[in-house]
């Protein structure tokens, strides 16, 4: 596409779009061997979004082709509707801010800001009050003469998305800015970026491996894994709802529960473990009694108790780690199956049992705790009957 004749942007549809996007560094595009294997993605306008997960999954590949750093090798990048393929970066209108902040240090804050804007030969009176009101809006007016040695690292980091937002983009990508912060720190800035993108109204879309942090601040996630999406949603959805086992054990703690259905009813299947031990989950689809099936319970859905349980799903077991966590405990628990799961209970007083290392109890759960994951595979023929197996991620 030719860089001087771009068309205007169109104000309907998303923000940005991912149509089967590839990137293969070897250039030859195949998908199995590719950084990025086909992603597409439709981003609103407005939209916190967040690409989260482990290192080297193609997240900030992925980040850099919409800023135009990278070019992908098949598909397209949409900005407003405007293909941006062969477009180079400077030509979007987007802004990224990285985990490095890159700040002058012989500038003053307010310097720093007006950078770009100076650059672009803004007129002095709107440059003055353009970047007296990004400064207001990341809460730094008071700083505007101070040096960024004079600055904590959370305040850096916010001259730099000042620096970002002051240029009006249409779009702001963020590859995991906050990284280099400690724990305290970062848990402030997640809520400060949030209310700075509410204030700004403008798209964000936010790298980060740290489950927590894309939790925290984004109204949709993407997880991606291998150079796939395998799920996006709102965080409660993915969270509560994960569609893989991979998003499951990545997204928190989760218990992974596998087997053959021992029975069907009322779109319920039950996997029936013996001695009163059995697992209840709702089912999608048709599936049958004798099918293999994998599924989810987060730890904090689970109760301990002394005894079986009236409930739709128990097991037994015996506690072989304790851990204090301050708001909960944590329970590892090597089941009669001979695989563990982990259960989180509140210290709030309600918990029906505080266990100790070596003692036999029971976890339970109600139906809508067990989420169904992706079918698994049949069993070869020549397999062993092992009716279920449970493995905490």
């Amino acid at each position: 596409m030719a860089t001087d004749t771009l068309p205007p942007p169109t104000s309907a549809g998303p923000a940005i779009s991912l149509v089967d996007v590839v990137k293969d560094f070897g250039g030859a595009g195949a998908r199995d061997a590719a950084v990025v294997r086909g992603v597409s993605l439709a981003i609103g306008e407005g939209e916190f979004f967040s690409l989260l997960g482990p290192s080297g999954c193609g997240k900030t590949t992925t980040l850099r082709m919409i800023a135009g750093f990278e070019e992908p090798t098949s598909g397209q990048i949409l900005l407003h509707g405007r293909d941006m393929v062969g477009v180079p970066a400077n030509r979007r209108d987007i802004n990224m801010v990285f985990q490095s902040y890159a700040l002058f240090p012989h500038l003053s804050v307010a310097d720093n800001v007006a950078f770009g804007l100076r650059r672009k030969r803004v007129p002095k009176e709107e440059l003055r009050d353009r970047v007296e009101k990004i400064l207001r809006t990341v809460e730094l007016a008071d700083k505007a003469d101070r040096r960024p040695r004079q600055l904590s690292g959370g305040q850096q980091q916010r001259v730099a998305l000042a620096r970002a937002l002051v240029n009006r983009p249409r779009a702001l990508l963020l590859d995991e800015p906050l990284g280099a912060l400690d724990l305290k720190l970062r848990q402030t800035m997640q809520l400060e970026l949030k209310r700075i993108q509410r204030e700004v109204g403008i798209t964000f879309v936010y790298v980060t491996h740290d489950q927590a942090e894309a939790l925290t601040m984004s109204d949709r996630i993407a997880v991606m894994n291998q150079g796939l999406v395998e799920q996006v949603g709102p965080p409660q959805e993915v969270y509560e709802r994960p569609a893989t086992a991979f998003v499951a054990g990545f997204i928190g703690t989760s218990n992974l529960i596998g087997g053959p259905l021992t029975s069907v009813a009322a779109g319920t299947g039950v996997l029936d473990l013996g001695g009163g031990q059995r697992v209840t989950v709702p089912l999608r689809g048709s599936l049958a009694a004798g099918e293999a099936v994998e599924l989810t319970v987060r730890p904090e859905k689970i109760t301990l108790t002394t005894g079986p349980a009236d409930s739709a799903s128990q097991v037994r077991g015996t506690v072989r780690e304790v851990v204090y966590l301050g708001t909960s405990t944590s329970y590892t628990v090597d089941t009669s199956t001979g695989a563990e799961m982990t259960v989180f209970q509140p210290n709030d007083g309600t918990a029906c049992a505080s266990p100790s290392r070596g003692d036999t109890v029971w976890l339970s759960w109600a139906t809508d705790h067990s989420y169904l994951l992706n079918p698994a595979p049949a069993p070869a023929a020549t397999a062993v009957a092992d009716p279920v197996s449970l493995t905490s991620r």
